[in-house]
């Protein structure tokens, strides 16, 4: 890397993280994640180019820019799955599981619908649909937090259905992810290929919960043993990009494996580092999290054309989705099968779609079809603008529906 390199990039990170601080402020004190802030912030340092200030569009091409909000991603989604574990999942009830499926199907059916209305291809109208199955456990957890019914049943039901639509989310990005490799590749579309792809999604994450139960307490007992400094941040690290690697190396998305190595890993297994260090590991991925993630929000928000955004077509594109977006998570009532559990609320907490939404756009974005952006700039637009609407009217309607509930 030359220093004139080196130089674009400080100044990017500089840039950046301060749009990210002062839109998530902004957010913060208008009660909305700051998530939305953070992507709003994107939003209006790639639109001064409309008012003929020109000198940061560099920032939507620059390669490094585009490594670290990767990067990011990776550590984003990460910390995503250690905040839940494979107890939590198993304990989460036949409602969830029943409220997640729902959660994936009936979102994916009316983004193909969308897609289809809109005169779309078929891989795009399945992409669309990917896009709606995802659910935001960050945000639906922090408004849960900040109502003080994180342990409500309600609750529980909606951060573990979260959790296994994400999980089924991303197995079915990483089928499209495949598919639309091969045929950008040349092949055609056949079942027994994709039934392939599917079959090692399923495989890799069976393998990485193997690791998880039977390598990693190993590993750890006896890294515990090592006098350095740093050790248990360090193996963590290592085995979240490691998994994201192995992810990518098995033809899925690095942060599907990134996912299911927050996913495998538990308190339990750091257990011989309690004595040296007494904080979580969360809390200590936390701190880098908080400054790489923020880069990947700003670039989403680069990206966005607001003049795009404002014509008919793409604006109707828009609304459409998140009209699909909250029609499919209303869906979610009927996975309730305990009456006692306020299903209006589950389904509205069910709603953001956040960063993990963001994720699959942007994942969409990256992604070649026929020579061009499978997502394309009218379509990404259109699908920020969805997550956006979702994720701003969540905190709202999760409050009103669980008053209304009691």
């Amino acid at each position: 890397m030359g220093a004139e390199a080196l130089s674009s990039a400080l100044l990017a990170l500089a840039v950046m993280l301060v749009t990210a601080r002062i839109g998530g402020e902004v957010a913060t004190r208008l009660r909305q994640p700051a998530v939305l802030g953070e992507l709003g912030g994107g939003v209006l340092l790639g639109s001064l180019s409309l008012i003929g200030f020109t000198s940061l569009d560099w920032l939507r091409h620059d390669p490094l820019v585009a490594l670290l909000a990767e990067l990011g991603v990776v550590l984003l989604l990460f910390s995503v799955g250690l905040e839940s574990t494979l107890g939590k999942m198993a304990r989460v009830g036949r409602s969830a599981a029943a409220v997640a499926l729902l959660g994936v199907v009936a979102p994916l059916g009316l983004g193909v619908g969308v897609g289809v209305l809109f005169g779309m291809d078929l891989l795009v109208c399945l992409f669309l649909g990917a896009i709606l199955t995802a659910t935001s456990v960050g945000i639906t957890a922090r408004v849960l937090r900040d109502l003080g019914a994180i342990d409500s049943p309600e609750a529980r039901v909606i951060l573990g259905a979260a959790v296994i639509d994400d999980v089924l989310g991303l197995g079915l990005l990483a089928v499209l992810t495949a598919v639309i490799a091969a045929t950008e590749g040349g092949g055609s579309i056949q079942l027994g290929p994709v039934l392939g792809i599917g079959a090692r999604a399923i495989g890799f994450l069976v393998g990485a919960v193997l690791v998880g139960v039977y390598v990693v307490p190993r590993v750890l007992a006896r890294l515990a043993t090592m006098r350095g400094t740093g050790v248990m941040l360090g193996f963590t690290l290592a085995f979240c990009f490691a998994m994201a690697w192995a992810a990518a190396r098995a033809g899925l998305a690095p942060i599907v494996g990134a996912f299911a190595a927050g996913l495998v890993l538990e308190a339990a297994h750091y257990q011989p580092f309690a004595e040296r260090e007494p904080r979580q590991v969360e809390d200590l991925v936390e701190p880098i999290v908080h400054m790489l993630a923020p880069i990947f929000f700003v670039r989403v928000g680069l990206e966005v054309d607001l003049a795009q955004l404002a014509s008919p077509p793409v604006l109707a594109l828009g609304l459409a989705l998140t009209a699909a977006a909250v029609l499919g998570k209303a869906a979610c009532m009927a996975g309730v099968l305990d009456r006692s559990i306020g299903r209006l609320t589950v389904a509205v907490g069910m709603v953001p779609r956040g960063e993990v939404g963001l994720v699959f756009a942007a994942t969409g974005a990256g992604l070649l079809y026929q020579g061009r952006p499978l997502i394309d700039a009218p379509t990404f637009s259109a699908v920020v603008l969805m997550v956006m609407v979702t994720t701003a009217i969540t905190p709202a309607l999760l409050s009103w529906a669980m008053r209304r509930a009691r």
